[in-house]
């Protein structure tokens, strides 16, 4: 992490299309139901007479599951002391707005979770009745079946703890560009990995991580957008127009 300068422009950033292709796909997974391809991933997972082949596995659930939330909330909570110091009259003042970023970033990618899992009630896999639960499978938008335990697993939670560090990314970006894309290759790959853990658990489908890593990505960027990104001028943007979007 590299000191603050605010006069710095940014490295040029394709906002429209770093905001319109996770909106588009937020829109095709609400158009297009993916409950067909999620119960055919799930089935994979299953086994009739025993469950779920990672639900009582002590790696997914212990060291993947447990410890590695652990580490990520305590690389968190490094931040959060890291932006209070910088606050003080120290030397981390230079690294305020960076900092600041960072723990914004991660405190709204991770703290959307609970309360749309309270609003949405999804069921998990494990509660439905095609694996063995008591439970009713609705898809996301439609009425849920009446019941006296509503679900709580969409969006995925512990997908949201790999995703959330997308904001090393764009934290990164502008000064440090080949860490930036190794950041954002840690990040896309531990949040895959989280998710796919909980899916042989039977936690959740892949559409409710689907919409988790699109969650994280639009909210890290906007973040980015407000606190970070310093437009490049009028010549370095219309050139950079005329290649991709950059990593």
């Amino acid at each position: 992490m590299t000191a603050d300068r605010s006069v710095t422009a940014s490295r040029y950033f394709n906002f429209r299309l770093g905001l319109g292709i996770p909106l588009a796909l937020m829109a095709l997974l609400l158009i297009c139901d993916p409950s067909g391809l999620d119960f055919a991933i799930e089935h994979l997972f299953y086994q009739p007479d025993q469950g779920f082949i990672g639900k009582h596995s002590f790696w997914l659930e212990d060291i993947l599951h447990d410890r590695a939330k652990q580490l990520v909330i305590g690389f968190a909570g490094l931040a959060i002391i890291g932006f209070v110091i910088s606050l003080l009259p120290t030397q981390f003042r230079v690294w305020r707005r960076s900092l600041g970023y960072l723990v914004l970033a991660l405190g709204l990618s991770t703290s959307i979770v609970t309360p749309l899992k309270a609003f949405t009630a999804v069921q998990c896999p494990w509660s439905l009745t095609e694996f063995g639960g008591a439970e009713s499978f609705s898809p996301l938008l439609s009425a849920r079946a009446p019941t006296d335990k509503p679900g709580r697993c969409w969006p995925g939670g512990h997908a949201s703890s790999g995703f959330s560090l997308l904001a090393l990314f764009f934290l990164l970006r502008d000064k440090r560009p080949r860490m930036a894309r190794a950041a954002l290759v840690f990040a896309l790959g531990l949040g895959a990995v989280f998710s796919l853990g909980r899916m042989m658990q039977g936690a959740h489908f892949l559409s409710h991580n689907l919409w988790t890593l699109l969650f994280d990505w639009t909210i890290c960027l906007l973040c980015y957008r407000w606190v970070l990104y310093r437009a490049p001028s009028a010549q370095r943007a219309e050139q950079a127009e005329l290649k991709p979007l950059e990593g």
